[in-house]
Order: structure tokens, then C-alpha cells, then sequence
């Protein structure tokens, strides 16, 4: 009897596929634009054929999802990718400065590493291949487990389709077999130049700890803010047509509805006639112990099995009746954190939902709520353009105004960049807080020209030659100018202490109107006014700052 070891063949398959990638990194490299747009429209040919076999592979493999929408996102990474960087300048001189006399050249990176999720994994190989080739890069790719059959045959039709147009003999590499083992070894190979990671918290970690530049972006815990002066009715619509896009399995969509208690009725109302279900607190604890399983690191851990399913399937397995054509199941939170799990992510067609007073109370409960998902993105429906710029604040790379979270953060419905690939920035522990571009996958060398005579430099240097000739410490006269500094504008006892970690949003407004109205008496004597709005974002960024701190 024959024993294979597949943790150890998926090493010797990773090997391989480094060797060959590098190989065909260095051939790349040296393309002109002329035949890289060439191999990019074969690929988007042969994915626009394509795009429906896949998206049926990855539903049925997977599980996740629906049809149509998977398709829709393999036709995004593609073609409208395609559109939107074919202008992009990725290769030779990207700028060049008369006046400095300095300009800037590019460089591909070389063989790059892309490790994919299994809820969008044919529409993520599509959109890596894609930015890798325009940027004169290779990349091998370490799919998901549950996603390996789909991720395969995808980077497969990929490579043939950029060979057939003059590409390198290996271009797209992808683990038929993957392993934690194989992409241990890919991701520690001395020939991988940048690591991208799509992915669980714990891949990111791995890939950022692994030695080797990386990109990596996490889960999101993106809430939906429908403030008093928003087209509810559209925004409901939006909010729909956003978290039921592929079952709600793109990490930039919807996680928690805020509303405010002037327009609640009209909220649920609207909810409730574009086919959603409210559901009772014992129906949400219901459906809550279906979808989450066990805590990791004090978050509770997504039950896979209902990741990107319909309202009726959950419904159904939790034992509640609900109409055929529900769409979103609604379930009330009571705050934020432990024993409220909605307020979690949940990459499924389930909303958690808050009532609030006003704006402040919904900055509060929102920045408490991205602390589950920080740096990612955040939804706002509104018509008012000092809200917009009061929650520009917040702690997500992506604010998306008036549109959904699934298209919006993706770039489909907005001017973002399309990418399946979206950073978070150093909140979430990431090195990028863009949508990913082929211009993040370049390595930019810079050329200067000598402007200054350096054997004059000092000489003449008329200002350095008059300051003081004395070798002690000297405090200048001159008062330091505060007017960019929040915390020399705000009095110490109006910024909120740790203690506020513990309040409800109702406590953190009393607080603020409080701190608000000393703030007044002060100032009435004070040459030097504070404004509400500086004294509001210093507050907020506290907030943030405390939040980030704990």
C-alpha cells in the first residue's frame, strides 16, 4: 500500500510553482504596454465567456452565495477592471519634475503571493491576475480549501488565456492541493516579493508575520447610518439591494442598521414593505445561535455553514416562519460587544439593528461598532453635508455616501478604484487603506538631478549663518500657533477618560452637552473661541484614540 503525505507533496507543488513563477517574473518585467494590454483583453475575453461556469463552480463548491451575483462580480474584476486601469501607468518614467528636476520610475516587484477567501474566490483570482500582469508582475496563488476546485480552474483559464497572447509559460501559478503547510512554504520563499492576503484575521496575521512585505486586509463590521434627513425609502432599497448581493458576502456590506427614534417608524415600516422580517429578541437569539460558533480572541466565530444564505434558508433551519420572499432578517441589539453578537460581523443576509437619539449618539455607537471590524467601511444615508463631514472621522478607509456597501466599497457604484481586494489602514492593521490598484504592486525608484552646488551649500546659506552662534539651550519667544492641534483647543476636562468604554451612547450625550455648556461659559471671556465642531471632533478622535488604546 502506497501512503502519500499531502502536506508534504503540497509543499513540493508550492516549490515548483515559486520556481517556475520567478521564471516567468523576469521575463515579464521587460514587456512592452503594447503586449501586456494584449494578454490582459485575452483574459477578459476569456473570462466574459466564462463568468457564469465559474460563478456555478464556486456556488457549488462553496456553498456561499448566489449565481447570477457571482457572476456579476467575475464580470466586475474583469472587464470593468479592465476599463478603468488600461489608462493606468504601470511601467518606464511615471512623472517627471522640470522644476526639481527629479523623476520617477517604475519597476515590478516580481513574483508575487495571493491568498484567497472562499467567499469571493474566483472573482479575487480574477481581480489579483489582473492587477499583477498590469503592474509586469507573476503571481502564484494559495487558495481557500473550500474554494480550491473553483480558485484552480479559474487561475487555469486565466494562464491559458494570457499564454495564448504572448504571456511567459507560467504567469498564474495556483496550489492545486492547498495546505497550511504549502502556503507556509510560499509565503517564507526567499523568491516571493509581496505577499497579497484576502482573508481571515489569522491569514493576515501569518502573512504580515512572515517576514516579507505584505498587503493584507481583514473582516470588515461595516454599520449603515440612516440619518434624520435621508430618502428613507431609498435608502431601505440600497441597504437591500447591497447586503442580498451574493447573500451578502462581501466584507464591505452592511453589518448594523442605525436609525434615529424620529425616523424609526418609518424605517421599520420601510423594512417591512421591501420585504424584510423584524425579528423578536427570542428569534434573534434564535437565528444568533445558528450563525456563531465558539469565540476567538472575544469574537464570536461565523458558523460557515451560513455564510452567504438566503433569509428564508436561516430562517427556516432557526424554526421561524417567515413570508417566501424575505429578504433580510432584522434582529434588535441592545449595544455593542458580548451578548449582543449581531454586532459582529456576519457575512450573511442578517442585519443587526440600533435606535438612537441623534448624530452623536450614532458616532458613538458607530465607532464602538467598528472596533469589530476597524479601518474597513462604513455606510451613511443622508442630506445633510455637515453630517457627512462630521462622520468623515470615523475609523473606516471607506466612507460611502447614499449608496451600498457591497457595490460602493468595491468601486461598482462609486468612483473608488474596482478592486475585491480593500485596505484598512494601520487601524486594521494594514500597510494600505486604499482599494488595491496595480500602482500598489510597483516599486517606484526615484531619479534626481544635482540642483544645488554642495560645495556652496552651507557657505551660502544666509538664514543658517544667522542664528544664534551659542552652544546652550535657547527657548524661543514666539507662541506656538495651536490652530491645527484639537487638544490645545479643547479643555482637558471636555476630552472623555477610559471610563466612557463602560457608558451608553445616552450617557456619552449627556456627557458631551455637559461638557458643552462649561465650554460656552468659558469661552465668553476667552479671546481664543472654540467651535462646537472643533470641540465635536476633538471628542471624537479622544474617542478613537481611547478605543484603539484599550
Amino acid at each position: 500500500m502506497t501512503t502519500i503525505d499531502v502536506d508534504l507533496c503540497s509543499i513540493q507543488e508550492a516549490r515548483d510553482l515559486v520556481r517556475s513563477g520567478k521564471v516567468a517574473a523576469d521575463k515579464i518585467a521587460f514587456y512592452s504596454d503594447e503586449q501586456i494590454d494584449l494578454i490582459l483583453k485575452n483574459i477578459v475575453k476569456t473570462i466574459e465567456a466564462n463568468a457564469y461556469y465559474l460563478a456555478d463552480l464556486a456556488v457549488e463548491e462553496t456553498g456561499f452565495g448566489k449565481l447570477n451575483d457571482k457572476a456579476y462580480k467575475n464580470y466586475a474584476a474583469s472587464t470593468l477592471l479592465y476599463n478603468e486601469m488600461k489608462q493606468y501607468k504601470t511601467s518606464g518614467v511615471l512623472s517627471f519634475d522640470e522644476s526639481k528636476k527629479v523623476f520617477k520610475v517604475a519597476e515590478p516587484m516580481g513574483l508575487l503571493l495571493g491568498i484567497t477567501p472562499s467567499t469571493n474566490p474566483t472573482s479575487t483570482i480574477i481581480f489579483k491576475s489582473l492587477i499583477a500582469i498590469k503592474s509586469r508582475n507573476a503571481i502564484v496563488f494559495a487558495p481557500h480549501p473550500s474554494a480550491k476546485r473553483c480558485s484552480y480552474a479559474a487561475a487555469e483559464l486565466i494562464l491559458k488565456a494570457a499564454v495564448e497572447a504572448g504571456a511567459p509559460e507560467h504567469i498564474i501559478g495556483c496550489v492545486k492541493n492547498p495546505t497550511m503547510e504549502a502556503t507556509n512554504e510560499l509565503m517564507k520563499s526567499k523568491d516571493i516579493a509581496l505577499i497579497i492576503a484576502t482573508g481571515g484575521p489569522g491569514m493576515v496575521r501569518s502573512a504580515y508575520s512572515s517576514g516579507k512585505p505584505a498587503i493584507g486586509v481583514g473582516a470588515g463590521n461595516s454599520p449603515v447610518y440612516i440619518e434624520r434627513t435621508a430618502d428613507v425609502k431609498k435608502a431601505i432599497s440600497t441597504i437591500i439591494a447591497s447586503k442580498t448581493f451574493d447573500n451578502g458576502t462581501i466584507c464591505a456590506s452592511e453589518q448594523a442598521l442605525i436609525c434615529e427614534e424620529v425616523n424609526k417608524d418609518a424605517v421599520v415600516s420601510e423594512l417591512l414593505a421591501q420585504g424584510c422580517y423584524m425579528m423578536t429578541k427570542e428569534e434573534t437569539d434564535k437565528v444568533c445561535s445558528l450563525l456563531f460558533r465558539g469565540v476567538s480572541n472575544g469574537h464570536p466565530v461565523m458558523n460557515a455553514k451560513f455564510v452567504g444564505q438566503a433569509a428564508t434558508t436561516i430562517a427556516e433551519v432557526a424554526g421561524i416562519h417567515v413570508p417566501a420572499d424575505t429578504k433580510l432578517l432584522i434582529g434588535p441589539q441592545s449595544g455593542v460587544g458580548e451578548g449582543n453578537p449581531l454586532s459582529f460581523e456576519k457575512l450573511t443576509t442578517v442585519l443587526g439593528f440600533y435606535v438612537v437619539k441623534n448624530w452623536e449618539e450614532a458616532c458613538a455607537l458607530s465607532i464602538r461598532l467598528l472596533q469589530n471590524g476597524i479601518g474597513h467601511t462604513m455606510s451613511l444615508h443622508t442630506s445633510d453635508p455637515d453630517i457627512i463631514f462630521k462622520f468623515s472621522s470615523k475609523p473606516a478607509s471607506r466612507i460611502l455616501i447614499n449608496t451600498g456597501g457591497s457595490q460602493g466599497g468595491t468601486g461598482i457604484s462609486t468612483g473608488l478604484p474596482i478592486a475585491f481586494t480593500l485596505g484598512c489602514g494601520t487601524d486594521g492593521g494594514s500597510s494600505v487603506s486604499d482599494n488595491l490598484t496595480p500602482e500598489h504592486l510597483i516599486n517606484v525608484k526615484t531619479v534626481a538631478y544635482g540642483i544645488k552646488d554642495v560645495t556652496k551649500i552651507v557657505a551660502e546659506d544666509d538664514y543658517f549663518h544667522s542664528l544664534p552662534k551659542v552652544a546652550v539651550c535657547n527657548r524661543p519667544n514666539e507662541k506656538v500657533d495651536g490652530l491645527s492641534s484639537a487638544s490645545l483647543k479643547v479643555k482637558k476636562e471636555a476630552i472623555p477618560n477610559a471610563d466612557f468604554l463602560n457608558q451608553t451612547p445616552q450617557q456619552i450625550q449627556a456627557n458631551f452637552e455637559k461638557n458643552n455648556l462649561s465650554v460656552a461659559h468659558e469661552t465668553a471671556s476667552n479671546a481664543t473661541v472654540v467651535s462646537d465642531d472643533e470641540t465635536n471632533e476633538a471628542i471624537v478622535r479622544e474617542i478613537l484614540s481611547t478605543l484603539k488604546a484599550k
